[in-house]
C-alpha cells in the first residue's frame, strides 16, 4: 500500500484527487494540507510515501515546503503539480528535492501512474521535458567548468563511461537510446545510470541532471 498527502489550497481539488486515489487498492490518501506549512507538518506526523504537492499556495509555498520534506523525511517522495509544462514554479520545485512534476489537467489514470511511479523511486518528467525546462532556467543554475575540478566537485568519483551516459542523460535521452548512440545493451546501460545516481547522491533521474548542469558538464542549448 502507498500512502499519499494530497497538498492543495483549493479544496475541490483535493477532493477530486482523493476520489480518484481511494479508487485504487494499492493507494491510500492518509491526509490533506491547503498550504505548505502544514503539509511540512502533516508529513512528520504521517510520514507518507507520496506527498502531492501544489506549488503555488497562500501561506506557505510548495518549493520551500518540498525542500523542508526532503532535507528531513529522505523516505518520502515528492511529486509537484503545476499548470504549465515548463512553469518555473516547478523547476524550483525539482531542484528543491521533488522527483517530477504533473499538470493539474491530468487525465485519472497519468495521475496514479505518476504516483506509483514515484513511490518506485523513479522520476516523472520525460527526458527531454527535463532538458528543456533545464535549458529555460539555465541562467539559475550556478556555471562550472568540467575541464576545471573543483573542491566540491561530485563527478569526481564517476567513471568515463558513466559520465558519458550522465551527459547522454542530460542530452535528453532516454536509456534506450543512450544504448543504441554507444552501443550498449539496455541492462548496461541501466546499470550505469543506477551508478551514476548512487555515486551522485542522486533521488533520481531528474536530480542527476542537474547536477550535469551545476558542474559544467552539461551545458544550454
Amino acid at each position: 500500500m502507498t500512502t499519499v498527502l494530497l497538498v492543495d489550497d483549493h479544496a475541490l481539488l483535493r477532493k477530486g484527487f482523493r476520489m480518484v486515489l481511494q479508487a485504487e487498492p494499492d493507494l491510500e490518501v492518509v491526509g490533506e494540507a491547503a498550504d505548505g506549512r502544514v503539509a511540512v507538518e502533516q508529513v512528520r506526523a504521517l510520514r507518507p510515501d507520496v506527498v502531492l504537492m501544489d506549488v503555488r499556495m497562500p501561506g506557505g509555498d510548495g518549493i520551500t515546503a518540498t525542500e523542508q520534506i526532503v532535507a528531513a523525511h529522505p523516505s518520502t517522495r515528492v511529486l509537484v503539480l503545476t499548470t504549465f509544462d515548463l512553469d518555473e514554479y516547478a523547476f524550483g520545485a525539482l531542484r528543491a528535492g521533488a522527483s517530477g512534476f504533473l499538470l493539474k489537467n491530468a487525465e485519472p489514470a497519468e495521475l496514479v501512474a505518476a504516483i506509483r511511479t514515484v513511490a518506485r523511486g523513479d522520476a516523472v518528467v520525460a527526458p527531454r521535458a527535463t532538458r528543456r525546462m533545464l535549458d529555460l532556467m539555465a541562467d539559475k543554475l550556478p556555471a562550472g567548468d568540467p575541464a576545471e575540478p573543483r573542491a566540491d566537485d561530485r563527478l569526481a568519483g564517476l567513471t568515463p563511461r558513466e559520465r558519458e551516459v550522465l551527459q547522454l542523460m542530460a542530452e535528453g535521452l532516454s536509456n534506450t537510446e543512450i544504448a543504441e548512440r554507444l552501443v550498449l545493451s539496455a541492462t548496461t546501460v541501466k546499470t550505469h545510470v543506477g551508478n551514476v545516481l548512487a555515486k551522485l547522491g542522486a533521488r533520481d533521474r531528474v536530480q542527476a541532471v542537474v547536477v550535469a548542469y551545476q558542474t559544467g558538464l552539461a551545458t544550454p542549448g
